[in-house]
């Protein structure tokens, strides 16, 4: 902090402002100084003084979350010799402050846990601590506290204590648990019915229980099961009780997902849930919302537990299908939510059986997934009382998706083509209300496209039936109804009598401003299915498109019709392609012209994205095939078009939104004409770099990369992209070298690279004869570190890539160049690169980015496999050894044990188990 080390009345007064001010810019300002205060070396003393004032609870409060947040993240700012100190000052805090506040109690207790984690010398922590507090009642709490919060922190994504001293200190916690374990018994069994202890001992046992560390012989004959199960019988137990003790239990049963080596322990929590039966009806006689959905998560867990037990021995044992009959008695509850948390263990048992693919298998379980379905069916159904159009996006909507999803992975089981007979069956021969008929719909529309349409008399019924609707019935039913045709867009393609009826019957709702977009919707699905047979009604599609607006679409909806009459416009024949096309981007281009001639209103001018959008995806999906030496036909439309879009581009650029969607309108028009595009290139190129030097918008990047795919094989094109190259690179480099440019410009870290890519792969030799080639390498290794999916992802298949050039003997002339030149490129950088792509992948980078440092790593070693060992061992020395707090990192014999393995590997993937093991070192 400036100015030196602030008063302890100056902190009281920002906590005050902080938690008081009635000015939210005070309130900001205070927040801002406490966070610069926990940052700085001062805030160790200054929280310390604080918690021992006790002035009040706000002080406190932040006091303690500083020193849980210190000691997580900035352990290494204390010298080894005081640890001993801030442990026991720690202590005697806690226990100071007991009675002020529970969220206190617990930021200490994760301060003193984490504390523990990293400093080795405090051995036997848990042991210390329980001989310390055990025989002072008042002190249980914080110590049931720590117990509770240590083993959460184990595996805490915010401390990098490494595997070494991670595996010692779960040896070390499951050697102290039964001790733990007796002491929550003895706890429960002095304080009798007190409702707070028991919930603290419950979490305590629930967090123990998820580290795994339990000894489950121990657990199974243990008396805290028992008092677990009767809470959960007993009727008049409170909700916060009961849900520490659901948690407890789920805890439990998750911690012995390996059935067979918990045998005495799985049978108990196994017995002792089938007695919960009772317990639920009365909840739901009782209208107890909360313990319903307590319960019906027990049963869900118990499910997943003994899911393969169940699969491999359905009715035997604890492969009882009673617990089967548990799920679906909570399917059968009213709401909705109750059967929403069963989904997962439904999926995953639809997957094991379809594995399984045995028909003896599936004909036992057949039974209940259709009662199953019978359930879904009906909290499907709305309100009777519903007025419009299904809503898709409210938690009913979502759950009416998540059910036709699951409909969708189960149907195996019962057979498609029956299931949707049955349904339509009941509407055919019952009459239904309105609202049922509108569910079974909903529910054949997630089947329809499993059913086969080659030989189904029931689906052409279906088709029949449903495009004669009148439109009498209720406005939801017909919605569904048009949902339902999407969904047969294969049977219209087979039955193509069908295809007049249909698209009147989509029109009509096309008309309707509640049923216009799903209406298009599914003439998008006819169009994508039935391209061909669409090709006669292209003026209709044409009449559509050129009067959008007069529609009541949503914009998703508008721009999938287009898609569909783009689709539909790539199968007439060539000669007639270009004026359709012309015909179809008129109405878009007019537009433009409109917005582009009016004087802005208040220094705005209009937003053209809607226009520019449609232009898009008419681009992207008109894709006719076009011979050899045939002249594209979309080439004139695209050169006639380019003056709008480049004003656009110009009058709008300082705008990144709207330059995003013009260079995306530009990237499907390059692609759509390919080589036809060439006339386009030098004043699109030139446009892009002159934008480029005020407004650095990553898009023009992509759209760079999208060129050089296109032209980098051209000769006549190489240097005129390589000058692009350059001209572009000035402003990113400048852009990236301020500080934390790297981080605050993910997407052009991305963009840039994917350019550099495409550029290794259409023409290496010019980038690598070029200036440019060392910076892009440079900013490369410096933009490895960078934790962000897409930019890290690109930075390394540029560096892969780039390697690969010198690798692959393709056969090509210039083999022997590019060989000698990436042979440069790592005598200057080799070293460099792989000792930071080991600090990147042990203290920067997430998990799921490590086959990419893998293929990186592979790359380098295939082409100079000597040199390489080298620069491995020379990365690895400069590793640290050990942690602030005294634990060992990573041994002597671990850093050759994996410098042998990465070196004598024989395939990439070698390579990745090896980095996954060592770097959980580090982690």
């Amino acid at each position: 902090m400036e100015g030196g080390k602030p008063t302890i009345p100056l902190v009281y007064q920002a906590v005050q402002a902080l938690y008081h001010d009635p000015d939210p810019a005070g309130k900001e300002r205070a927040s801002v100084w406490l966070g610069e205060l926990q940052r700085s070396m001062y805030a160790w003393e200054i929280a310390d003084q604080l918690l021992q004032l006790k002035q009040d609870v706000e002080s406190c409060y932040f006091a303690a979350q500083t020193m849980k947040m210190k000691i997580q993240t900035s352990f290494f700012e204390l010298p080894a010799e005081t640890h001993n100190a801030l442990r026991d000052s720690l202590l005697s805090h806690i226990q100071s402050l007991k009675d002020l506040s529970p969220i206190i109690v617990t930021q200490l207790a994760l301060a003193i846990a984490d504390l523990a984690l990293q400093m080795a010398s405090w051995k036997g922590c848990v042991h210390t601590l329980i001989e310390k507090y055990n025989d002072d009642v008042s002190s249980m709490t914080f110590l049931i506290e720590i117990l509770t919060v240590l083993p959460e922190e184990v595996h805490s994504r915010s401390l990098r204590i490494g595997a070494n001293r991670r595996t010692e200190i779960i040896e070390d916690l499951a050697y102290y648990s039964s001790t733990v374990v007796t002491l929550l018994t003895t706890c429960v069994e002095k304080t009798g019915n007190d409702e707070k202890m028991l919930i603290k001992v419950f979490r305590c046992l629930g967090s123990w229980f998820n580290l795994g560390v339990l000894d489950s012989n121990f657990m199974a004959s243990n008396q805290l099961l028992i008092v677990l199960f009767q809470v959960l019988q007993r009727d008049e137990t409170s909700t916060n009780l009961h849900e520490a003790a659901s948690d407890c239990v789920c805890s439990a049963l998750y911690a012995i997902e390996s059935v067979d080596t918990n045998v005495a322990l799985a049978m108990q929590l196994f017995q002792g849930v089938l007695t919960l039966e009772t317990a639920y009806h009365m909840a739901v006689a009782r209208e107890d919302l909360d313990k319903v959905l307590n319960y019906c998560r027990i049963f869900t867990e118990l499910c997943e537990t003994f899911l393969e037990t169940t699969v491999r021995s359905p009715g035997q044992g604890m492969g009882d299908l009673r617990t089967l009959e548990l799920l679906l008695i909570c399917a059968g509850h009213p709401q909705y939510e109750v059967v929403e948390i069963s989904f997962n263990f439904w999926y995953r048992l639809g997957e094991h059986l379809y594995k399984t693919n045995e028909p003896a298998l599936h004909a036992i379980f057949r039974p209940y997934i259709q009662r199953l379905l019978h359930s879904l069916a009906r909290h499907c159904q709305l309100d009777s009382d519903h007025e419009g159009i299904p809503e898709d996006t409210d938690d009913f909507g979502e759950f009416r998706m998540r059910v036709s999803d699951l409909v969708k992975d189960v149907i195996f089981l019962v057979g498609s083509m029956e299931c949707f007979s049955q349904l339509y069956s009941t509407l055919k021969d019952g009459n239904p209300p309105w609202e049922v008929t509108e569910a079974v719909l909903f529910i054949m529309a997630a089947i329809a496209k499993s059913v086969d349409p080659q030989n189904s008399p029931t689906l052409t019924e279906v088709l029949e039936q449903v495009v004669q609707l009148p439109e009498t019935v209720h406005i939801a039913v017909r919605y569904t109804s048009i949902e339902l045709v999407g969904e047969m867009s294969e049977v219209v393609d087979r039955h193509p009598r069908f295809l007049d009826p249909v698209l009147n019957y989509l029109m009509k709702g096309l008309r309707e401003k509640p049923l216009a977009s799903v209406a298009a919707k599914a003439i998008h699905n006819i169009c994508s299915v039935c391209r061909d047979h669409m090709a006669q009604h292209f003026q209709g599609l044409l009449d559509i498109a050129r009067a959008l607006d007069s529609f009541a679409l949503s914009t998703e909806a508008a721009v999938g019709l287009l898609k569909g009459t783009a689709l539909v416009l790539a199968r007439l024949p060539l000669e007639k392609i270009a004026e359709c096309l012309s015909d179809l981007c008129a109405v878009q281009v007019m537009a433009l012209k409109k917005l582009l001639a009016q004087n802005p209103t208040n220094g705005k001018t209009a937003d053209p994205t809607v226009w520019l959008d449609r232009l898009a995806v008419i681009f992207r999906h008109t894709n006719p095939i076009v011979e050899n030496g045939q002249t594209h036909p979309c080439q004139k439309v695209i050169q006639e078009i380019w003056p709008v879009l480049s004003e656009t581009l110009n009058t709008h650029q300082a705008d990144n939104r709207i330059v995003e969607r013009c260079c995306r309108c530009l990237r499907f028009a390059v692609r759509c004409v390919g080589k036809g595009s060439a006339s386009l290139l030098q004043p699109l190129v030139t446009q892009m770099v002159s934008v480029y030097q005020v407004y650095p918008h990553s898009c023009f990047l992509y759209l760079g990369s999208i060129l050089v795919d296109e032209y980098g094989m051209e000769d006549g094109c190489r240097q005129g992209l390589m000058d692009m190259l350059q001209a572009l690179c000035m402003p990113t480099f400048q852009l990236l070298e301020q500080p934390l440019g790297l981080r605050n410009h993910p997407d052009t870290v991305d963009d840039l690279f994917r350019l550099a890519t495409r550029f290794v792969q259409r023409s290496p030799v010019t980038l690598l004869s070029s200036g440019i080639i060392v910076h892009i390498i440079q900013c490369a290794i410096a933009a490895t570190t960078l934790d962000h999916r897409d930019a890290n992802c690109s930075v390394m298949k540029f560096v892969r890539d780039l390697i690969h050039t010198g690798v692959s003997n393709d056969h090509e002339e210039d083999f022997e160049l590019r060989k000698q030149l990436i042979g440069q490129a790592m005598e200057q950088h080799g070293q460099q690169l792989v000792t930071q792509l080991m600090h990147t992948c042990c203290f920067c980078l997430p998990a799921y980015t490590l086959p990419d440092v893998a293929e990186v790593l592979w790359e380098i070693m295939v082409f100079n496999r000597p040199t390489f060992c080298r620069w491995l061992e020379v990365a690895l020395k400069g590793l640290p050894k050990e942690t602030t707090g005294g634990a060992v990192t990573v041994t002597h014999k671990q850093l050759t044990d994996f410098h042998k393995q990465v070196t004598s590997a024989e395939e990439c993937k070698q390579v990745c188990w090896a980095i996954r093991e060592f770097t959980r070192l580090f982690r």
